[in-house]
């Protein structure tokens, strides 16, 4: 295999609001952690059992503003995107290492609950979407031969 595969697919619920800040050249970041679950029977006992894994997910620019907008704790989402890990220095000079999930395209799967559409329609008043031209140049002659 020449290349490489750097790809994570995660639909979980979000742990908390999305912190969002914004950098000096405008870029907009939004992280938050995302849960993701499952469900497995105890072979010794037959009890249900559940794990949960915390995964820190990392959205930027227009996905930034979409989190922004209608991720709220406990919002249902599924989650494109690939592992990062970085690095940094802490107060005491520590190099601290983090992994996170950089989201390349995100999707709502909960209800958007509490969103006003007023505020926050669908898409702007500006762009809304064109009707389809009608159909021109459709001969309505009835000599045609099937092409079949």
């Amino acid at each position: 295999m020449n290349g490489s595969v750097n790809k994570v697919i995660l639909i979980g619920n979000l742990g908390k609001d999305p912190e969002i800040r914004r950098l000096e050249n405008g870029a907009m970041i939004a992280s938050f952690p995302l849960a993701t679950s499952e469900v497995y029977t105890d072979k010794n006992t037959g009890d249900k059992k559940e794990i949960t894994d915390w995964h820190d997910v990392v959205l930027w620019r227009g996905l930034a503003e979409i989190a922004e907008k209608y991720i709220r704790k406990g919002t249902k989402i599924y989650v494109e995107g690939k592992l990062k890990k970085r690095s940094w220095q802490d107060k005491e000079g520590n190099t601290r290492y983090t992994t996170e999930v950089v989201g390349d395209d995100i999707t709502i799967l909960s209800r958007l609950e509490g969103i006003d559409r007023t505020t926050h329609p669908p898409y702007s008043q500006d762009s809304r979407p064109t009707p389809p031209a009608p159909l021109t140049d459709l001969s309505d002659s009835t000599d045609d031969a099937a092409p079949f």
